[in-house]
């Protein structure tokens, strides 16, 4: 019997960032606990959750005494400590492209829309503003992403198996949709891995409506 403490994940439904772990995790099948921070109510700033992340943001894992923030730092952790189900392929190439995929959402994408920098555009700038940033950051990414997989993609991003990704463009892609007004038809491989991943039971599993904080 495994005696190894349980994973806790602390996270909130709505984060992508999350998602992109959540999905990991279930990919993994690795049991977690799950410990909701309300970004809405302010649970990030609470003096508990600090210690945990001095930056106050989501996700944070937990594995025993090891503490990892950051959603790719607690990817390229899961991959180390928890190799079953691997989300990096053997071949050096479609490794790197993986990686380069992983490393454009989570800082040339996803940073550059959070909606308390949005907000702070419309604030200075004007009320339209701060959606046209988004959009314009997201097109962007989205058209190098585009060309990035074009010669690699099938089913999925880069291939016929999910790997680190697909676990990092799902979430991204459904969020943009949902809250930026996003015309996916100028992203033909990415509208089509994106119909893939809704077929997958573990990316379900991870969506934010399926969290026990969903209403929050």
């Amino acid at each position: 019997m495994n005696s190894s403490p349980k994973l806790v994940l602390y996270n909130f439904s709505h984060s992508s960032c999350s998602w992109r772990v959540r999905f990991a995790l279930n990919l993994k099948g690795l049991d977690y606990e799950y410990k909701a921070v309300n970004l809405a109510k302010g649970e990030q700033f609470r003096t508990e959750f600090e210690q945990l992340n001095p930056l106050r943001y989501v996700p944070v894992l937990v594995d025993g005494d090891v503490v990892v923030s950051d959603s790719l730092a607690i990817l390229l952790y899961l991959e180390e400590k928890y190799p079953q189900r691997a989300l990096l392929p053997d071949d050096p190439r479609r490794k790197a492209l993986n990686l380069q995929v992983a490393s454009i959402v989570c800082s040339s994408i996803q940073p550059l829309h959070m909606l308390a920098l949005v907000k702070r555009i419309e604030e200075k700038v004007g009320p339209e503003e701060g959606l046209l940033w988004a959009q314009s950051i997201i097109e962007k990414g989205f058209f190098a992403l585009e060309q990035l997989v074009k010669d690699f993609a099938t089913r999925f991003a880069t291939g016929e198996a999910l790997y680190m990704a697909d676990v990092f463009l799902a979430p991204q892609i459904a969020t943009v949709v949902m809250r930026f007004n996003i015309d996916m038809s100028n992203f033909p491989i990415l509208s089509r891995v994106y119909e893939s991943y809704k077929t997958v039971p573990e990316f379900r599993a991870s969506s934010p409506e399926a969290q026990p904080d969903a209403g929050s």
